[in-house]
């Protein structure tokens, strides 16, 4: 599967950006989805991860209530909706698919990933 992150941007503090991962191939409804993020001169940390199905979800204890991920298996596309963002969310994020329906933060056990879409918010 290719994965194509879009939606990033410039947002000043405590507005809102919705990240669009849209996948190719026909099993996309079968990868387990997740977002991560990296900010300059950090490492890559997880954000996000949702189940094939939706039926679980978790999410970085930093980003609980504010952010929601989403899936439309009919669209093939995973969704990362952030509301009262922070200076510290300014990073690339990037979504990683993975065909394990079980849920991992370890970003080497993620087969797929997408090229990364820019978020920046001022303060």
């Amino acid at each position: 599967v290719q994965l194509q992150a879009s939606g990033g941007g410039l947002v000043q503090a405590g507005g809102s950006l919705r990240l669009s991962c849209a996948a190719s191939g026909r099993t996309f409804s079968r990868y387990h989805m997740s977002w991560f993020r990296q900010a300059p001169g950090k490492e890559r940390e997880f954000v996000a991860s949702i189940r094939w199905n939706g039926n679980g979800i978790w999410y970085v204890d930093s980003v609980k209530g504010r952010f929601t991920v989403s899936r439309d298996n009919a669209k093939n596309t995973v969704y990362l909706t952030m509301n009262s963002l922070k200076p510290e969310d300014t990073a690339v994020y990037y979504c990683a698919a993975k065909r394990s329906d079980v849920f991992t933060d370890v970003t080497t056990n993620y087969e797929h990933w997408g090229q990364g879409t820019q978020v920046t918010v001022s303060s």
